[in-house]
């Protein structure tokens, strides 16, 4: 059975930090990359970081890059996002999504069969 299940949005004042978690089913935590994406209200989704299975390569958006990390916890089949430094221009949906084969780039999000349901992190000043 095929499971995301995303945790730990809420609210944060600019430059805290927030932990999101994806819990994944063991098929679906075994795919070739695990990704997050975000999408604001009336903006676009957008990628924002990946790890790659077969050795734990990171990807990040240039947007993301040096405040969020992303990790994974095999022992608990879940996919950590890690943001530092908040702006206000994070605050958006963010959703877990399990890429299985990796066929296409890791920033599209067509590349990525399953999705979770998403969690909100509003970033206030």
């Amino acid at each position: 059975q095929v499971q995301l299940v995303e945790s730990g949005g809420g609210l944060v004042q600019t430059g805290g930090s927030l932990r999101l978690s994806c819990a994944a089913s063991e098929r679906t935590f075994s795919s070739y990359f695990m990704g997050w994406f975000r999408q604001a209200p009336g903006k676009e989704r957008e990628f924002v970081a990946a790890l790659r299975r077969s050795d734990n390569y990171e990807y990040y958006s240039d947007s993301v890059k040096g405040r969020f990390t992303i990790s994974r916890d095999n022992a608990k089949n879940t996919v950590y996002l890690q943001m530092n430094s908040l702006k206000l221009e994070d605050t958006a949906a963010y959703y877990c999504a399990a890429a299985v084969t990796g066929h296409y780039p890791v920033i599209y999000g067509f590349g990525y069969e399953y999705w979770g349901q998403g969690t909100q992190v509003t970033v206030s000043s």
